[in-house]
């Protein structure tokens, strides 16, 4: 039992020199989106915000692998595909799909939720974000 438990503390370690994961700089704003309303910038940052854009706020345990390499590769896939800080300079921006992904329940993922309570929109927060994400970048 010992050598399972030295091991896996070994593994833990080792995994920490990984460098995947480890940098959290953000890029810089380059154009951001032309929001209908104040309102609906600020609802979007506070539930989609730290995937969507270059201003993600990095918890303190996107430092520790394997949990930064999921966190990680979370944040870059978000930016991939909409990315409020870069809009119009990706191919691959699809702000059209942003409010039947938060109406269908699909966004914000509830893994991040957990770790995110701000992130939890009430259900009128929820309708409020939906018809101004329709308003800013239409419907699909």
């Amino acid at each position: 039992m010992i050598k399972y438990i030295l091991a896996a503390v070994v593994l833990f370690a080792f995994m920490q020199i990984i460098p995947y994961g480890k940098d959290h700089t953000n890029p810089k704003v380059v154009k951001e989106v032309k929001w209908d309303s104040a309102q609906t910038k600020k609802l979007f940052y506070r539930a989609c915000g730290d995937c969507h854009s270059n201003i993600t706020k990095w918890p303190w345990y996107s430092k520790v692998a394997p949990i930064s390499w999921l966190v990680a590769s979370d944040v870059q896939e978000g930016r991939d595909h909409l990315n409020v800080s870069m809009w119009g300079l990706q191919r691959k921006n699809k702000g059209n799909e942003a409010a039947k992904a938060l109406k269908e329940g699909d966004m914000p993922p509830w893994i991040f939720t957990v770790n995110h309570p701000e992130a939890r929109l009430t259900d009128s927060e929820k309708q409020i974000l939906v018809r101004g994400l329709e308003k800013t970048f239409g419907k699909k």
